[in-house]
């Protein structure tokens, strides 16, 4: 990544004002000496947490901030959540909606846990949740399942390469029992082959129930490879359970051609005078906006061409406890407003890549768990609702955004909401 001339130049100039080289050359070295270790005992007990705390050597009142009198009463509950545990962070949370959804799996009314620190974001989604409502909702369609993992293997040549591929395009029937000795939830459904010189990546799809699913599939892909390195009649030279190929927590074109969690779209039909009434603009400018917008995602090469999918994804994921960190993926997706011949709007949102649970995970976590049964989403059967609300969720963050925009009243929400009218705001 280069920087410009003038810019590395100032840099320069004010590093070596500040100091010397011969300085930043000792600041920049390899330190050797010691260093003061954290106890890694992995089970969460009271003298573990002592433990790190006394190696910590901070104040009691910074102590007590991150492991009041409820987290030392629900230590236990994070037991399979996190290492080298000292206590918990709070975030607020505040409730979006009455987001109405007419989909397959998520059916009715839905007040919307979002925790987060960004004001006026949870006013943002709630002003769009309630807009869809007031149309009668919006439409949401789960349109397929699969989290995949995708293992790579090195061979001498391409023909070593080629006769591996022969060899595994034969084997589905056994990667499927290999696979299905490692969990009852999950299921092997389909093999996607791609070859790379004498590089061979295999990409497994799997249903995993209504579980996110990232581990359950990494553990079966992994019984998957040893079933090859024992039984294939070529030997590669080195392999990996995951060659970078699957998506993993990233944004990548290969969302759009395939699914990677769950692949959903929503769509509402706003009149006119609700556009007018809800947002303070028309349907005519909205479309002016977001035509103007789907441009400057080309412009600027953005993966998919949408406002903000990752505010509200964020907030839900953190307050239902799923994996915060699959925001990277989940957060692609294309937003699509058009002007119906009676001029009102049309808006799409399409989402590929939701990775969503409703078991395992971050859910079974006291303060999780609750949000998820606000939503009435707790527990076994709800994964493809929650999919299905999160891409109603998209939507409404959409129209509120872009309304702002189109009206005019974006840095004015923001000022009020997230600075106030403090002097030192």
């Amino acid at each position: 990544m280069a920087a410009p001339h003038h810019r590395a130049s100032s840099v320069l100039e004010r590093l070596l004002n500040e100091g010397s080289v011969e300085e930043y050359a000792y600041r920049l070295a390899p330190k050797s000496h010691a260093f003061a270790r954290i106890p890694r005992e992995p089970h969460i007990t009271a003298e573990t947490v002592e433990a790190r705390w006394q190696a910590l050597a901070a104040p009691g009142e910074r102590r007590e901030r991150l492991l009041d009198a409820q987290t030392r009463a629900q230590m236990e509950a994070y037991q399979r959540n996190i290492e080298n545990f000292i206590g918990t962070v709070k975030l607020p949370v505040g409730i979006a909606g009455p987001l109405r959804v007419n989909g397959l799996h998520a059916q009715g009314d839905y007040v919307v846990p979002l925790a987060t620190t960004e004001a006026a974001l949870v006013a943002s989604y709630s002003r769009g949740s309630q807009l869809i409502t007031r149309a009668g909702g919006c439409t949401a369609l789960l349109l397929n399942e699969g989290v995949s993992r995708a293992p790579g293997f090195a061979f001498r040549d391409l023909i070593e390469a080629g006769r591996f591929v022969s060899w595994v395009l034969s084997q589905m029937d056994a990667f499927r029992a290999a696979a299905a000795t490692t969990t009852r939830h999950g299921r092997l459904l389909d093999l996607r082959v791609t070859v790379e010189g004498n590089h061979v990546y295999l990409g497994f799809d799997y249903a995993t129930g209504d579980a996110a699913g990232q581990n359950m599939v990494t553990i079966a892909t992994e019984a998957v490879c040893r079933y090859i390195l024992e039984h294939t009649p070529v030997e590669p030279q080195y392999s990996f359970v995951e060659a970078n190929l699957s998506g993993d927590k990233k944004a990548s074109a290969l969302s759009f051609l395939s699914v990677r969690g769950k692949k959903v779209t929503a769509e509402v039909h706003l009149p006119a005078e609700l556009v007018k009434a809800g947002l303070h603009t028309t349907p005519e400018q909205m479309v002016n906006y977001w035509r103007m917008s789907a441009m400057g995602g080309v412009l600027s090469g953005t993966v998919g061409v949408q406002g903000h999918y990752a505010n509200g994804l964020a907030a839900l994921y953190i307050a239902c406890g799923q994996d915060a960190a699959c925001v990277a993926e989940s957060a692609v997706g294309v937003t699509r407003f058009e002007l119906t011949g009676d001029g009102d709007l049309y808006a799409a949102v399409t989402l590929p890549n939701l990775i969503v649970g409703t078991v395992g995970g971050g859910t079974g976590l006291p303060s999780q768990r609750a949000c998820l049964e606000l939503l009435g989403l707790a527990g076994p059967g709800h994964a493809q609702a929650l999919a299905e609300i999160c891409a109603a969720l998209a939507l409404a963050g959409e129209l509120s955004i872009i309304g702002a925009l189109a009206a005019g009243h974006f840095a004015r929400a923001h000022q009020q909401l997230a600075r106030g009218s403090g002097k030192d705001a």
